[in-house]
């Protein structure tokens, strides 16, 4: 499974469609990107395109649009993760609500605990 690598222009596009919220953190996955609320992903970056973890309702909103689609490798697609259009990197503000509507959707979830790390002996 081959996982593309996000230009700088990706990568810029996607920090700014994040809510200016400071619940909200990015980290590096995989050479892509992740933006996390109590450590749990609400969107991601996976080459060019963004996802976002939406509810069932939202989702399916979401996959009514053209242009949308699975979240990450063709072979393994993220469940419960849809790509916004690429068309709208021209949106920005449509993008931009969309991934609001993921991080209010992943906001109420409990935080995730970090697992302890097994010592090695």
């Amino acid at each position: 499974m081959e996982i593309p690598k996000p230009s700088e222009a990706d990568k810029e596009f996607f920090r700014s469609v994040l809510p200016d919220d400071p619940s909200v953190e990015v980290k590096p996955m995989f050479g892509n990107l992740g933006a996390f609320v109590h450590g749990n992903m609400f969107a991601g970056l996976f080459g060019p395109a963004v996802g976002v973890r939406l509810d069932d309702a939202a989702r399916e909103e979401l996959e009514g649009i053209d242009g949308s689609g699975p979240f990450g490798p063709a072979e393994r697609p993220m469940g419960g993760y849809t790509s916004l259009p690429g068309a709208w990197r021209t949106s920005p503000d449509v993008a931009a609500q969309w991934v609001e509507r993921a991080l209010a959707h992943v906001s109420p979830m409990p935080p995730k605990v970090k697992k302890a790390t097994a010592r090695r002996k």
